[in-house]
C-alpha cells in the first residue's frame, strides 16, 4: 500500500483556533468525523454489482468453529483484485450463527504476517476471551521474542502471546442480538479492520424464534463501511507503507479518523439486491473506521426498527432515517410489498456527499406470498432504573497536547494497560457521564448500556434499547446506565473511531 496523501482540506488550523462553540460547529453533528482519502482507481457505477451475503460458518463439530485469518485476493472493484486480510480469507468473514445457552468455542488461526487479537463486539464473554488488545495471537509458525505465555513489549507494556492460534470461548449467555467480531490489536486496529478483519455474529433465542419476523433469505446482514483504493486495486490507508513497516496509530492529517470515498456493503461497492415484494429484515452495521451514516430510503419506503446493538426493542418504531456511528447496529424491517416488480428503492446516506451519498439499491423483481409480520409488541425490555446505581462516574473523551505530542485521551490519560479507571461490582449498575470534544462513539466491553439523557434532555431515537456503543457528539454530555453482568475481570472502554482507539483513547476497568 502506498502511503496516503491528504486529499481534503484539513480542519486542524480551525480546530486549534476555535473555541468550544466554534469547534462544535466545525465538527458538527453530521457526517464529518475524519479526513477523507480519494481513490486513485476509477470505481464502478453505483448499483451494478450484486450484493454478496457472507457465508455462514459451519462448525467442525457441535459448538466448535475454526476461522483462519489469511490474506486473499478478491475482486471488489470489477476488473481488478484487492488483497484483503480476512477471516476465512473473505471480507466480511463468515457469519457466526450462535444460540443463547449453547457454548461456542472459536479457534482463530493466524496465517497473516502480523499479530492479531479478536474481539466479539457486544459479547458477554470471560475476560480471557474478550480480545484484549495486548492478548495477541502470533503469526502461525512465528515465535515471539519470548516463549508464548507473556513478556513485555518494547514500551514496557505486558503482552501475552499465543503461538499461531487461540481458542475463544463464548458461553452465549445473552439475548438474541446482532453482534460482530473484528481485530482488536493494540495500535493497529484501524489498519487491520480496514483490510477486512471483521464479520457478523448473530445470536438467536427462543423468544425471537416465536416472532413472525422475516427469516431465511429475507433476513439479510448488511455490513456498511467505506474504503479508498490505489491505482493497482489495493486498499489505501495512511499508516501502512509498501513494505508493511507499520507505524502505530495515525498521526498528522488523519488524526481525526480515516474515511474512504467508496461505500461498500458486505464488501461490494454500492451493490444491488434483488428482492421480492415482501418484508425483509435488514441487520444494519456501521463497520467504518470513522464515518457516520444517516440512512434513508427512497420511493416512499421507511424503516421499522425492531432492534438495537444488544437485541430487540420493546416495541417497533417507524423511522424515516437511521443514524449509525461506527460500531452501532440497527435491526430493521423494510416492507417492499407496496412496490411493483421493476421498482427500485435506494438506501442513501444523508450525511454523505457525491459518491458517499449512495449506499445500495433494492430491485423489486416479483410478487410472492408473505406470511411475515412485525408484531405490535416485542419481548419486554428490562427497564433502565438509574435510582439503583451503585456509583456515578464521569469520563471525558478529549484530545490533549499539540503537534507530535497530541493524543486522544480519557480523563486526560493515554491508555495504560493494567491501570483501571473504575472498579464496578459484578451484578450492579452505575451511571456514567460521557463528555466529548469531538465525535466519539464510546464502546464499553461486557456492559449493557441504556442512554438516560443527552445534554439533560431525553434520549433520541438512535438511543433506543440496550446498547454497547453510544455516539457522543462534539461538546455533548451523555448519561448512560451501565449494567455489569456475566464475569469478573479486566475489560475496557474506548472510542470506536478506530484511529482514536489506536492513538490511545482507551481505558481499563475491572469488574470485581
Amino acid at each position: 500500500m502506498d502511503p496516503a496523501r491528504r486529499v481534503t482540506v484539513s480542519r486542524r488550523g480551525l480546530l486549534r483556533l476555535a473555541g468550544a462553540a466554534g469547534l462544535a460547529a466545525a465538527a458538527g453533528c453530521g457526517e464529518t468525523a475524519g479526513e477523507t482519502l480519494s481513490s486513485e482507481l476509477r470505481p464502478p457505477a453505483p448499483f451494478t454489482v450484486p450484493l454478496p451475503v457472507p457465508p455462514v460458518a459451519v462448525p467442525v463439530r457441535p459448538g466448535r468453529y475454526e476461522l483462519a485469518q489469511r490474506a486473499a485476493r478478491v475482486e471488489i472493484i470489477p476488473g481488478t483484485t484487492t488483497e484483503i486480510w480476512g477471516f476465512g480469507g473473505t471480507f466480511p468473514g463468515p457469519t457466526l450463527r450462535l444460540r443463547r445457552g449453547e457454548r461456542a468455542v472459536v479457534r482463530v488461526r493466524n496465517e497473516l504476517p502480523v499479530p492479531t487479537s479478536t474481539h466479539l463486539h457486544g459479547g458477554v464473554v470471560p475476560p480471557e476471551s474478550d480480545g484484549y488488545p495486548t492478548d495477541l495471537v502470533a503469526p502461525a509458525g512465528h515465535r515471539p521474542p519470548a516463549a508464548p505465555g507473556g513478556h513485555h513489549g518494547a514500551d514496557g507494556t505486558a503482552v501475552t502471546w499465543h503461538d499461531g492460534a487461540k481458542d475463544y470461548v463464548y458461553p452465549v449467555r445473552q439475548r438474541a442480538a446482532t453482534l460482530w467480531y473484528h481485530d482488536h490489536r493494540m495500535d493497529f486496529t484501524g489498519p487491520q479492520v480496514w483490510r477486512g478483519l471483521a464479520g457478523f455474529a448473530l445470536i438467536g433465542d427462543v423468544e425471537e424464534d416465536e416472532l413472525p419476523l422475516p427469516a431465511g433469505e429475507r433476513d439479510v446482514p448488511l455490513m456498511i463501511c467505506d474504503r479508498a483504493f490505489a491505482a493497482d486495486g489495493s486498499f489505501r490507508y495512511p499508516a501502512l507503507d509498501p513494505a508493511l513497516r507499520e507505524t502505530p496509530g495515525v498521526r498528522g492529517d488523519f488524526m481525526e479518523g480515516v474515511q474512504g470515498d467508496v461505500i461498500l456493503v458486505n464488501g461490494a461497492p454500492w451493490p444491488v439486491l434483488e428482492v421480492a415484494a415482501a418484508r425483509y429484515r435488514l441487520r444494519l452495521l456501521n463497520a467504518s473506521n470513522a464515518r457516520r451514516y444517516r440512512l434513508a430510503l427512497t420511493g416512499g419506503a421507511r424503516f421499522v426498527q425492531i432492534g438495537s446493538d444488544l437485541g430487540l426493542l420493546g416495541a417497533p418504531a417507524v423511522r424515516d432515517t437511521i443514524t449509525l456511528a461506527p460500531a452501532e447496529r440497527a435491526d430493521v424491517v423494510v416492507d417492499f410489498s407496496g412496490h411493483r416488480p421493476g421498482a427500485v428503492v435506494t438506501m442513501v446516506n444523508r450525511f454523505g456527499a457525491g459518491p458517499t451519498r449512495d449506499v445500495m439499491r433494492f430491485q423489486v423483481t416479483r410478487r410472492v406470498r408473505d406470511d411475515s409480520a412485525v408484531p405490535a409488541r416485542l419481548p419486554a425490555l428490562e427497564p433502565a432504573v438509574p435510582g439503583d446505581a451503585a456509583a456515578r462516574r464521569r469520563f471525558d473523551f478529549r484530545r490533549t497536547g499539540q503537534g507530535g505530542a497530541a493524543a486522544w485521551t480519557i480523563n486526560g490519560r493515554r491508555f495504560r494497560p493494567g491501570e483501571p479507571l473504575a472498579r464496578p461490582r459484578l451484578g450492579t449498575a452505575e451511571v456514567w457521564r460521557l463528555v466529548s470534544d469531538f465525535h466519539h462513539p464510546v464502546h464499553v466491553h461486557l456492559a449493557r448500556l441504556r442512554v438516560l439523557a443527552r445534554g439533560g434532555r431525553a434520549p433520541g431515537p438512535a438511543d433506543a434499547g440496550w446498547k454497547d456503543t453510544v455516539d457522543v457528539r462534539p461538546y455533548e454530555v451523555v448519561d448512560v446506565l451501565a449494567r455489569f453482568e456475566g464475569y469478573r475481570g479486566r475489560y475496557m472502554m474506548h472510542c470506536h473511531n478506530l484511529e482514536h482507539e489506536d492513538m490511545a483513547m482507551m481505558a481499563d476497568f475491572e469488574v470485581v
